[in-house]
């Protein structure tokens, strides 16, 4: 549709006549007594309504302009000309004016409408039904229209932009400016799209109580729609030449208790180290030092503390400056060991009495609270050129997670090994690709990261264990992928292996099995690698 040839819209036009439809209630009737006191008429419906009214504020109701009461237990209140008309109607135009004079319909100069709170209603599950009782149909109608005519039109999606619009209408004689009506228009749009979203995905998940199963879902979606807000600003990005922000809600998820604000970097380590640890959430006390996202060694024990001087040993250099997640209340003793060493997060569900005083004596460490249980909602998604990558997300491993391992070799592993295999096989899931983890006891003794070849992995890994003073006869060895060789595992057990965990599927699969019966090791397939790049 082209634009008609109409004379340029003023900078600057007068709010006469304002709508206010919203589900979100906070700040409304200190908007609109503000409102009311600049002479502007306000419109509005059901519970809005309702709410003006008890607060003192004059209001009309929007069935009584369009002589229509509202139908369908409220599905239909604003869906009439004499709203739309008037908050589409173009002021530079003579068309638009003289039909709207011809009908009786006056402008709509400010809309303020916030929408059914989809999300929050479905949160946790929800059924089909309820989902599409708080799909909103007029509140999305009448902010895109407002936003479709920011010209002459002031859309509010935000109770944080009522202040700001009535400042500027109060200070500017009952105006507001273009620049205004723009960004407030962004706004707007944004959030129709981010809602649309929400519901689209909704929709295009699984519905089992109507017999939907997982596989008849459609898996991914045709398009892939990103809408978050945000945020915050971040100070710069991966380096200090990048521009960087945050957007999204991490609220319910983790909450920065003393230090500065998270760093770009500091956030993509969080995740890691929140990742990890969710692997050993119900498990024994654990700690997990990590460094640019990588483990350098992982720990468990009877208590946080002989945990944390297991992980602290596999590598003594590499945790300065890094990260520390423990999976249990952070106690007294833990943190004092921790604080001899420069660490620049602490992460713990919770912080014994005492513990935060003690550690925010250094002003520049951060200390942050998680909720281990809080899944993270949605898919992983990356950016590539030309696009973005979207994949179902590496979910924590289940506490059964042997049951479904298979033994190729003549030796099965014992009671130890297999606690052993276990826990090298969760820490192993989250390094890089090629990642070899040798562990021994609930404890890591050298951890291979990012490396072009799996036996680079293995002897950077062993190199580590050696320059700690670690034993490893007896260990077990973890490969986030299948030994591609019958070299790795020699490798491997040359270090002192006795077991091994990998998840098979090699064309040489029989040539490893070999090498580990030539040599008495005990191997598990998982038949499921984690590649992590």
């Amino acid at each position: 549709m082209s634009a008609k040839d109409l004379p340029a819209p003023d900078d600057r036009y007068p709010v006469r006549r304002a709508l206010l439809s919203v589900s979100d209630k906070a700040g409304l009737a200190d908007f609109g007594q503000r409102l009311h006191a600049l002479g502007v008429e306000l419109l509005s419906t059901g519970g809005t309504a309702r709410a003006l009214r008890e607060a003192g504020v004059p209001v009309t109701d929007v069935a009584a302009v369009t002589g229509f009461p509202e139908i369908l237990d409220g599905r239909v209140k604003s869906l009439h000309p004499a709203i739309h008309g008037g908050i589409l109607a173009r002021r530079t135009d003579p068309d638009d004016l003289g039909q709207l004079e011809e009908h009786g319909i006056a402008p709509i100069d400010l809309v303020a409408v916030n929408l059914y709170p989809f999300r929050e209603a479905t949160a946790g599950g929800a059924t089909d039904a309820v989902a599409a009782e708080n799909v909103d149909i007029g509140g999305p109608g009448m902010l895109r229209a407002a936003a479709k005519n920011f010209a002459f039109v002031a859309a509010i999606v935000d109770p944080a932009d009522y202040d700001a619009v009535a400042d500027e209408l109060e200070a500017h004689d009952g105006t507001l400016s273009m620049a205004t009506r723009r960004r407030l228009a962004a706004k707007g749009f944004a959030h129709t799209a981010d809602y649309d979203a929400a519901i689209a995905a909704f929709f295009a998940g699984d519905s089992p109580h109507l017999g939907i199963e997982a596989d008849e879902a459609e898996a991914m979606p045709e398009r892939f729609a990103v809408d978050l807000p945000k945020a915050d600003d971040l100070r710069y990005g991966e380096n200090p030449h990048q521009r960087a922000a945050l957007y999204g809600d991490a609220s319910g998820i983790y909450e920065v208790l003393h230090g500065k604000a998270l760093s770009f970097n500091n956030l993509i380590d969080l995740t890691a180290a929140l990742d990890l640890v969710k692997e050993f959430a119900g498990g024994p006390p654990t700690v997990a030092i990590l460094k640019h996202t990588n483990p350098c060694g992982v720990g468990q024990a009877d208590g946080l503390e002989t945990a944390y001087h297991k992980a602290f040993a596999t590598d003594r250099q590499s945790p300065f400056g890094g990260i520390v997640v423990v999976n249990r209340p952070l106690d007294q003793a833990t943190a004092e060991a921790i604080d001899a060493v420069f660490t620049e997060i602490i992460i713990a569900p919770d912080f014994e009495d005492g513990v935060l005083d003690f550690l925010q004596q250094k002003k520049n460490r951060r200390l942050v609270s998680a909720d281990l249980a809080a899944s993270g909602d949605g898919r992983n998604v990356r950016t590539v050129s030309g696009g973005l990558l979207v994949q179902d997300p590496d979910a924590p491993l289940a506490a059964d997670v042997r049951d479904g391992w298979t033994v190729p070799t003549e030796r099965q592993p014992t009671e130890r090994e297999w606690a052993d295999l276990d826990f090298a096989w969760r820490v192993c899931k989250h390094v890089k690709s090629n990642a070899i983890v040798y562990a021994r006891d609930g404890a890591t003794l050298g951890i291979g990261a990012g490396q072009m070849s799996r036996i680079d992995a293995s002897e950077i890994a062993v190199a580590k264990g050696a320059k700690s003073e670690l034993d490893f006869a007896g260990c077990v060895v973890a490969s986030d992928a299948f030994f591609p060789f019958a070299d790795g595992l020699e490798a491997a057990a040359e270090a002192g292996a006795t077991a091994a965990v990998q998840p098979g599927g090699s064309v040489r699969d029989d040539e490893v099995i070999a090498a580990a019966d030539a040599r008495g090791v005990a191997m598990a397939f998982t038949g499921r690698r984690h590649f992590r790049h």
